[in-house]
């Protein structure tokens, strides 16, 4: 059986409290208090036929609201749950595109280092191969130190770049003397303690330069006929060599 919220009470309640306060007003005014004794019977009459509330659709309302809420809440966190995923998601994916950035200027880096190292590789090789060529024919253009040089315990630089000058010629000095700056600043003597190249024009290994003569560790000269045949083999002149260096750094 449904239990209901009787409102009787009440309505016996205001309809004493009603008689109550005719009673009084008819005595003061003289009016008649059968007539107030009617309205108040009447207003308890019509107290009486409120409705009484069913307690079931209180409840109703209240789980309405309660349900309500509930959904509501339940929709903010679905939201605020979206929007750190959505966060989330965008910060790997910058994360992954930065990663892969970054390996792939790695791995061209690497290419490119190995591609270098190639291509110095087989020039040398190419270079290497001449020498020998010239040394099974007798010597690369110079042979023996030139008699118009005759042999020193040492050298001064002024007295080296002298010699230089004989040699490679006043068109093209200027240009081989910008590789010797950068390769030995006019040592003749000068080593390179990591990779052993030797010399004005830094000859690796310095044992190359015997194909233009036997005191190649201690004449100049003999540095700078080696040094000026490599250039033009393999530049065409100290001009093209100098070209290539200012590109490559080395030569």
């Amino acid at each position: 059986m449904t239990a209901r919220i009787s409102v009787r009470g009440f309505a016996v309640a205001s309809a004493t409290a009603v008689t109550t306060v005719g009673a009084v007003v008819g005595v003061a005014s003289g009016s008649d208090q059968g007539s107030s004794s009617n309205d108040v019977e009447a207003t308890a009459a019509e107290a009486t036929l409120l409705a009484d509330i069913p307690a079931d659709q209180q409840t109703q309302v209240q789980t309405a609201s309660l349900n309500q809420q509930a959904d509501t809440a339940s929709n903010a966190a679905e939201a605020k749950a979206k929007r750190s995923a959505e966060e989330a998601a965008r910060k790997q994916a910058a994360k992954d595109a930065a990663a892969k950035k970054e390996k792939a200027q790695k791995a061209a880096a690497k290419k490119k280092a190995e591609a270098d190292a190639k291509k110095r590789e087989k020039l040398e090789t190419q270079a290497a191969s001449r020498d020998s060529d010239r040394s099974d024919k007798g010597g690369g253009g110079g042979g023996d130190s030139d008699a118009s040089f005759p042999s020193k315990s040492s050298y001064s630089t002024a007295e080296v770049q002298s010699m230089a000058k004989q040699i490679v010629g006043s068109g093209q000095y200027q240009c081989f003397s910008n590789i010797v700056d950068h390769e030995s600043s006019w040592n003749y003597r000068a080593t390179n303690a990591s990779s052993g190249a030797y010399g004005l024009v830094q000859a690796l290994p310095g044992s190359k330069m015997a194909s233009a003569g036997a005191d190649w560790r201690t004449n100049p000269a003999t540095q700078i006929k080696w040094g000026l045949n490599y250039m033009n083999d393999r530049y065409g002149s100290p001009c093209g060599a100098w070209d290539f260096w200012q590109a490559n750094n080395w030569y």
